[in-house]
């Protein structure tokens, strides 16, 4: 299938003209070449929580009380409001980044209290820190000192319920991450499956075996039948560079193929892989525009935004990325989710403007009904602070 993508096809270096002109058309399509859902646009409602940088986010119940709390950083935001916020720990900070770079959930002890999976990619440790059920410091323990961590992501690789960590620690080997629950601690054994990886990672079923396979910037992994003791097998198709955590593998047109979508985490461009097969089984991959015009696509989800059954791509700009150092690091901030229309993606934003106006994604986030309403609403942290932009539905 050829993507016809209402975007405008166009190379550019990056020069400084390049970067105006790509700006320029960033502008340009972003505010004006949204294509209208015949229902309506899905408007949103922008609560600012906190001016605190810290990038991860997610949301639980804290304190066992029935309602969702947003847990941030040093802090947890108690709803339904999120006024009232409790210290749960300092941490350490290295120029603009806090080393903290992932906020996985899970009752790592078996006591009824959610805790929380964590790592940074300054001091290159994996660690869970403990909820006490109460006010005061959250206890911290090592999981594991893997190297640097640019993220961290949870995937049910075993199907046993219980999902497996993984960090993306680019340059290092790739390391799965088991849970043993028991008693009042929790272990966890380690399953190397590639001696090396790069920036970028992803999980789903790309063969259609009912495994869910593992993508690395340098191409696939094939999830054996017995994923822990048996070698995964490398399927080097493809090639990235710098790629977005997670990379979605979703089946996009309907094919019964699943697709790779992936974000240029560190430059421009957003884009899906289209897999093809041909009648001797041999697959190939092509590459379609999603949007060229925006940078630091570095982290996304897969949700149904609107209510009508099929999913969305929902994702962003992280803001200071790389400080200043990225290409696009000056430009508007912005949130998007972008709706597959049977031909290619059309855009919709969510926030979009100059920083402090904008707003990006972080580099972790979290998409829940976070008012029982129905619909669901977007938590996004990041240097440009933590906000919830709550779902009120289609406006015409």
């Amino acid at each position: 299938m050829k993507n016809q993508s209402y975007f405008i096809s166009a190379d550019f270096h990056f020069c400084k003209s390049g970067v105006m002109i790509i700006l320029f058309f960033a502008i340009i399509h972003t505010l004006a070449a949204q294509v209208k859902d015949p229902q309506g646009v899905v408007s949103f409602e922008k609560l600012l929580v906190a001016s605190e940088s810290f990038e991860s986010v997610n949301v639980f119940d804290v304190d066992n009380d029935g309602v969702p709390d947003i847990f941030s950083g040093s802090f947890w935001y108690k709803g339904p409001d999120f006024v009232n916020r409790t210290h749960v720990g300092t941490l350490k900070r290295f120029g603009e980044y806090y080393d903290d770079f992932s906020t996985i959930i899970a009752d790592l002890n078996s006591d009824g209290n959610t805790d929380v999976i964590t790592g940074g990619w300054f001091e290159g440790t994996l660690i869970w820190k403990e909820n006490p059920g109460k006010a005061g410091v959250w206890k911290e323990h090592v999981i594991a000192r893997c190297g640097n961590i640019e993220t961290t992501r949870a995937w049910d690789i075993d199907g046993d319920g219980v999902p497996e960590i993984i960090p993306n620690t680019p340059g290092k080997p790739l390391v799965i991450y088991k849970i043993n629950k028991g008693g009042q601690t929790a272990t966890f054994d380690s399953i190397k499956v590639l001696d090396k990886h790069g920036h970028g990672l992803g999980y789903g079923d790309i063969n259609g075996d009912g495994r869910g396979d593992l993508v690395v910037a340098e191409g696939w992994l094939e999830c054996p039948a017995q994923p822990f003791t048996q070698p995964w097998t490398f399927h080097p198709e493809l090639s990235f560079v710098q790629a977005s955590v997670p990379m979605l593998v979703v089946d996009v047109n309907g094919d019964k193929y699943a697709d790779l979508i992936v974000g240029s985490a560190h430059g421009y461009g957003l884009n899906w892989y289209e897999q093809q097969m041909d009648v001797k089984k041999n697959r190939t991959w092509v590459k379609h525009d999603i949007d060229p015009y925006n940078a630091q696509y570095h982290t996304m989800a897969w949700e149904d935004i609107d209510n009508d059954g099929k999913p969305e791509l929902v994702t962003g700009k992280r803001y200071r990325a790389h400080d200043d150092h990225d290409p696009g690091a000056h430009d508007p901030v912005g949130l998007y989710y972008f709706k597959w229309n049977g031909a290619s993606f059309t855009k919709q934003v969510i926030s979009y403007g100059k920083p402090g106006e904008g707003k990006g994604t972080g580099i972790f986030f979290s998409i829940v009904d976070l008012n029982n309403d129905k619909l669901k609403d977007v938590v996004v942290a990041g240097k440009d602070g933590l906000c919830v932009f709550f779902n009120k539905g289609f406006s015409k």
